[in-house]
């Protein structure tokens, strides 16, 4: 079974992730959409809140898996039997970053990633995005799945 992890702080997911799981899901036989948890970093949604926004977009789904994680994302990927990692690319920043870290899981810990370019119309999504223009009383509806409630 080819299983990927999605792993992310997804705070909260964007139309940008949506976009990388739907096309990645011919890829895979299942895709996990992991939250890493990080005790020390403040969040604008609790993992809760996040676990039921990607529930909620994503639950149709057979193929795909809501969890949540605490540590290495790689010894997760072990731990769930997945061989892949899954990223979204939006630019060549995005790409730098995650070429180092996608060399080094597979180096140490045999765990492959894969990156997918987002779609055109949405590079400019981020998630830190959405949260400014949230926090400022904005409309993030163009930005989010209609599941993100503020």
């Amino acid at each position: 079974m080819k299983r990927a992890v999605f792993p992310g702080t997804f705070d909260p997911v964007t139309l940008g992730h949506v976009d990388i799981v739907h096309r990645a899901l011919p890829l895979f036989d299942e895709i996990i959409i992991a939250i890493g948890v990080n005790a020390a970093k403040k969040h604008m949604w609790d993992l809760e809140a996040r676990i039921e926004m990607l529930e909620q977009t994503f639950g149709q789904n057979d193929h795909i898996r809501i969890s949540s994680y605490e540590g290495l994302t790689a010894n997760f990927c072990k731990s769930v039997e997945a061989q892949y990692i899954l990223r979204g690319l939006r630019n060549t920043t995005d790409f730098n970053y995650e070429q180092t870290i996608g060399q080094a899981n597979a180096k140490v810990n045999g765990v492959d990633s894969v990156f997918l370019m987002c779609s055109p119309e949405l590079t400019h999504v981020s998630s830190s995005i959405v949260r400014d223009i949230a926090r400022n009383g904005g409309d993030i509806s163009s930005l989010v799945p209609s599941t993100v409630k503020i």
